[in-house]
């Protein structure tokens, strides 16, 4: 398999343009390194709980976190493109949000410092708050790097590409670090701050990524003025581009549904299923190893498909991984391979969650750049990273709180009925548009 996306890949690099071929080899590099990131991160939630036995609402506050910070965008989104040095503005951004990391070291390794004080959580709170603050800069600013450097029939391949590798080494990566945690559950304390210095280096080798092709507006006028017209630009998008509209409109249901679910699905794997670390590495990296194999296609899938279309499946996939994680509660039928209990059901939802993550990666962080000009990507995706922002202030509490009031079926239910909404009105936008321009 990995092989057979090498040679895939070297024969679509063989035939880029020079700019095109250096502009890959950076973020390849940059998604590598990430890729160990992210593996330590994957089990962010797990960790909080199970390590510094943090409660279920500070585990939705955490999840929060990781994407209201978008809210900012109204702000910063047209400061961002006042800034005519982006290179020192991402390498300015990883010190600041990586930093802050190293202050973990410094955490204790009794379970009862973190019981009978809140002090420790707030930190981890806070620390983590400041590091996803860096993403109201740097995922924009990938959109535009990419989308400006990249021609139009290579975009979705070669984010696909350098996908799979990072989601490559993030496998090995998770799996490794669930084995340290089941061994010293504060192994964190050394994680960290190793992907602090990581994510800075990652950071400094993304900006080497030629960004003179984007635009760069007036230093004129006052903040105000910069945050009214950073408003009007984003009701303008959403008001004039219907197509657009209505993939933004499909991705606020399924967001609630997803943003509902994932920090009451990490707590049902604990306190719903007893799982322990390498129970829960192993799953995720089932699904990551579904999601590499899938990512050696669908980047070919998003250029020849409708993004509505293709979030229409993709979203189908989120509502299944729900609904059979929500039946391993009842249909109980597992086994242990050393460490790790092997459920069924649970099997059956992380297939389903493999095609969602293979195809999810490519819709959320791209999607958005193919329903406008390469110049617009990062006013696209800064808009739609900032309706993400918007629902991320209701669903996962909400989450949280329905699992506390109804327990996790209820709760599982109503993420799965979201899931099912955003799938009918992706389809239903794709059929009418595709009606009108055959009448027209």
């Amino acid at each position: 398999m990995k092989m057979f996306s090498l040679i895939g890949a070297r024969s679509v690099v063989s035939r880029l343009e020079p700019e095109e071929k250096r502009t890959f080899r950076l973020h390849l590099i940059y998604q590598s390194i990430e890729g160990i990131i992210l593996g330590v991160l994957a089990l962010n939630e797990f960790v909080f709980l199970k390590s510094l036995q943090g409660s279920s609402y500070q585990v939705g506050i955490l999840f929060q976190m990781s994407v209201i910070v978008f809210l900012f965008l109204v702000i910063f989104n047209e400061l961002r493109k006042r800034i005519r040095n982006r290179k020192l503005l991402i390498r300015t951004a990883a010190l600041v949000t990586r930093l802050p990391f190293i202050v973990l070291l410094f955490f204790p390794t009794e379970p009862q410092a973190y019981i009978s004080d809140q002090i420790y959580h707030y930190i981890f709170l806070a620390i983590f708050f400041i590091y996803y603050l860096g993403n109201i800069i740097i995922l924009p600013a990938i959109n535009v790097m990419l989308k400006v450097n990249y021609r139009h029939e290579n975009f979705g391949k070669l984010y696909a590409y350098t996908t799979s590798v990072n989601k490559l080494i993030m496998l090995l990566v998770t799996f490794l670090y669930g084995m340290f945690l089941d061994l010293d559950f504060y192994a964190f304390r050394y994680a960290f701050p190793l992907i602090a210095v990581l994510g800075i280096i990652s950071l400094f080798i993304l900006s080497g990524i030629d960004i003179t092709k984007a635009n760069v507006i007036s230093s004129e006028g006052s903040v105000w003025e910069s945050v009214k017209l950073s408003v009007r630009r984003m009701y303008s998008i959403l008001k004039e581009n219907k197509p657009y509209r209505d993939f933004e409109l499909g991705f606020m249901g399924y967001g609630l549904a997803f943003m509902m679910t994932s920090p009451v699905i990490n707590i049902f794997l604990n306190d719903g299923l007893g799982l322990n670390y390498s129970s829960v590495a192993f799953y995720k990296n089932a699904y990551n190893v579904i999601a590499i194999v899938l990512l050696l296609f669908t980047g070919n899938w998003l250029g020849r498909m409708d993004p509505r279309k293709f979030a229409a499946f993709t979203f189908l996939s989120l509502g299944l991984h729900v609904l059979f994680m929500m039946l391993a509660e009842y249909f109980t039928a597992s086994f242990n391979v050393g460490q790790v209990r092997i459920s069924v059901a649970l099997i059956v939802s992380y297939l389903f969650y493999g095609y969602f993550a293979g195809t999810m990666v490519l819709l959320w962080n791209i999607g958005s750049a193919y329903f406008c000009r390469p110049e617009e990507a990062d006013d696209y995706q800064s808009n739609h990273l900032f309706l993400t922002g918007v629902r991320s202030t209701l669903a996962p509490i909400l989450g949280v709180f329905l699992y506390e009031m109804i327990g996790f079926t209820w709760t599982f239910t109503v993420g799965i009925a979201f899931s099912f909404i955003s799938v009918v009105i992706m389809l239903r936008s794709y059929r009418n548009q595709r009606l009108n321009n055959v009448t027209a």
